[in-house]
């Protein structure tokens, strides 16, 4: 079933909008089996009506929600993971060990979102973070599993986005729920030519090596099916991956370029404004490649929030980077 809310795929799994920002920017993945609940990143507190909405839509208790998958901690994937966890009270928590002190004491997380975004526009966006009790937490540590009523979802460890960033895989649908590490994949770009797929470099801990080796880890298990939280089911998941690499290398050199044009003037804010230019130009360049036809006005409004971020990225990486 396809409405405003959620999108129904194979294998009882559904996508839902958790309403972050703007219609299907960022989703949630709810897999069922036997009447039973797991979600994979939950939005915000924000979202909780949506999912909520979902799981009476489809006549699955509270009760029987077993677990809160959260890919990695950034906000717009696990803000929301504190508040939902109330509303099921047999769920667990499942997040990568790195990121788990922060759901478990999310100050320095709310610390850290507020001095980006400031008070005002981080109650808007998130809400109140509410903690989530250590003995509801499990620890995802790498190639360890969690059974949904005996259906195996396999947790790897995939830096690069971040080093709190694990994938799940699910063998019934051969498929993988991959947060941030296997890219954007915005709807309205989606043409007879497939989705049209970048590498997402956010702050403050993107590492180009790392996520191409998370990348190429993914495709050893030769994936049918990616479900990504930016956003939704993508097919032809070979030609994607492929895509991603190259959208990553060029990435990498557009920070180089932009460093060795403003050598002799490394003011950051001049740094940071070229930089997202220069992507938001490669983006345009791509999108027609790829025969899109919406207008230039268009692409940049949907995809300047994400230039800014791989900037801010980029040359947060290139400061900290080893240049020996």
């Amino acid at each position: 079933m396809n409405n405003a809310l959620y999108q129904d795929h194979e294998h009882g799994i559904s996508t839902i909008d958790t309403g972050f920002v703007r219609p299907k920017l960022a989703a949630s993945h709810l897999i069922i089996e036997n009447q039973h609940a797991a979600f994979i990143d939950v939005g915000t507190n924000h979202s909780a009506p949506n999912l909520l909405a979902t799981l009476e839509a489809k006549n699955i208790a509270p009760e029987a929600v077993d677990y809160i998958i959260v890919t990695h901690v950034h906000l717009d994937h696990a803000g929301g993971a504190g508040l939902l966890m109330q509303h099921f009270p047999n769920a667990r928590c499942v997040v990568h060990p790195r990121g788990a002190r922060h759901l478990i004491d999310p100050t320095k997380l709310i610390a850290g979102a507020k001095a980006v975004y400031g008070e005002e526009a981080f109650q808007r966006l998130y809400g109140e973070i509410i903690p989530i009790p250590e003995h509801r937490v499990i620890l995802a540590e790498d190639e360890s599993t969690v059974s949904l009523q005996g259906r195996e979802l396999l947790f790897l460890d995939t830096p690069g986005h971040a080093r709190h960033h694990c994938c799940i895989y699910d063998a019934r649908s051969r498929s993988f729920t991959t947060g941030d590490t296997f890219g954007i994949a915005y709807t309205e770009f989606t043409n007879e030519q497939g989705p049209f797929i970048f590498i997402t470099t956010t702050p403050v801990q993107f590492e180009p090596l790392a996520l191409h080796q998370s990348i190429d880890r993914l495709m050893q298990y030769q994936p049918e099916k990616m479900y990504l939280t930016h956003y939704g089911e993508v097919g032809s998941v070979a030609k994607l991956a492929e895509c991603l690499h190259e959208s990553l290398d060029q990435m990498v050199l557009l920070t180089e370029a932009v460093i060795s044009e403003t050598e002799d003037d490394p003011d950051p804010d001049k740094r940071y404004c070229l930089l997202t230019e220069r992507i938001l130009t490669y983006f345009i360049s791509q999108l027609r490649e790829h025969q899109c036809t919406l207008p230039e006005a268009q692409c940049r409004e949907l995809l300047t929030m994400d230039a800014e971020l791989n900037a801010q990225g980029l040359l947060v990486w290139w400061d900290r980077a080893d240049k020996s």
